[in-house]
């Protein structure tokens, strides 16, 4: 039943991703994204480089996400890198899930994957059903944060960031990820 209603919400969020094909502009802008993205992470959390330098890869997604009550949705778009092969693969991502919370976020996700399998699985597929608490309270830089994600993912580490928004909640998320042909 869980599965169910969490694959209706993210059918609800689905039209909110839909996008032309992807564009020189998109690229330059998601390669923006992913250098600032990284260069917070590197600062909040120096370990995190060497983490994804040894990974076999790592993405990176600009996510937007709302709870309201009972329910929330959210889309996004990002790029998955091979550190085997250097490719960039650029993906959309769409999530819904169930749990109790108010708010909206702006928020960034840097998704590490310690298994080829795993980072393989995450391109090919790109499934995950995920439980997280977070609160946030953010508007450029200031205001402060706190969150935890845990993956039912073995094998990956993800660092989640908030750039702006408000929201207090604790949901379970199912999240599809696809790529951005």
């Amino acid at each position: 039943m869980l599965k169910q209603f969490i694959a209706v919400i993210m059918i609800m969020a689905l039209p909110f991703t839909a996008h032309a094909k992807l564009s020189d502009k998109d690229k330059r802008k998601t390669q923006e994204m992913r250098q600032e993205v990284l260069a917070q992470l590197y600062e909040n959390n120096p370990e995190a480089r060497d983490l994804i330098a040894s990974s076999e890869g790592y993405a990176v997604f600009n996510n937007g996400g709302v709870n309201l009550i009972l329910l929330s949705a959210g889309s996004g778009k990002g790029v998955a890198h091979d550190n085997r092969s250097g490719e960039d693969i650029y993906m959309r991502m769409a999530t819904g899930g169930v749990g109790i919370g108010l708010g909206i976020k702006d928020y960034r996700t840097v998704m590490v994957f310690h298994k080829r399998a795993m980072f393989d699985q995450f391109v090919d597929k790109g499934w995950d059903l995920s439980g997280q608490a977070d609160a946030a309270a953010k508007i450029d830089d200031n205001g402060g944060e706190a969150n935890a994600t845990d993956s039912v993912v073995s094998g990956i580490t993800v660092y989640n960031m908030t750039k702006k928004g408000l929201a207090l909640q604790a949901t379970i998320q199912g999240t599809k990820y696809w790529k951005w042909d």
